[in-house]
């Protein structure tokens, strides 16, 4: 489930895009490739906008874009599974707030994650041997 949390943007504008294009009359083949096509240029223009400017409003802005709807599909997850074992209402709806804040939150990390600033490099370096330092390439 987490590892699904930042793809819900993208599967709910392919999902919708394509459910529109369905009932407007493109037919079943036409509406997946419609939604398809959609839910990835939802990723891959998320992702470039990401990369691409250092701001972090922006970057902000994006990573709750895409942390929203994450959000909103882990409080109803957890809120079936708790409705499987927990038998008191109170309960469950405290269950289904705690998972919906952490699947958003991690949502906001693997979004964060996806790239750096364009001024940022990440370093490897092997801790157990002092002289492997110096050998150690760096990854831009």
């Amino acid at each position: 489930m987490f590892n699904l949390a930042v793809y819900a943007l993208p599967f709910f504008a392919g999902m919708t895009t394509g459910l529109a294009a369905y009932h407007s009359g493109a037919g079943l083949f036409g509406g997946l490739i419609v939604g398809f096509t959609a839910g990835a240029i939802t990723l891959v223009v998320g992702q470039a906008i990401f990369a691409t400017f250092a701001s972090p409003v922006l970057r902000g802005l994006i990573a709750l874009l895409f942390a929203a709807p994450a959000t909103v599909a882990g409080y109803h997850a957890t809120l079936a599974l708790a409705r499987i074992g927990v038998p008191a209402e109170g309960w469950r709806e405290v269950f289904a707030i705690v998972g919906a804040i952490a699947i958003g939150a991690t949502a906001v990390v693997r979004v964060a994650g996806m790239a750096y600033p364009s001024g940022v490099r990440r370093v490897s370096v092997a801790m157990s041997d002092q002289s492997q330092m110096a050998t150690t390439p760096r990854i831009s």
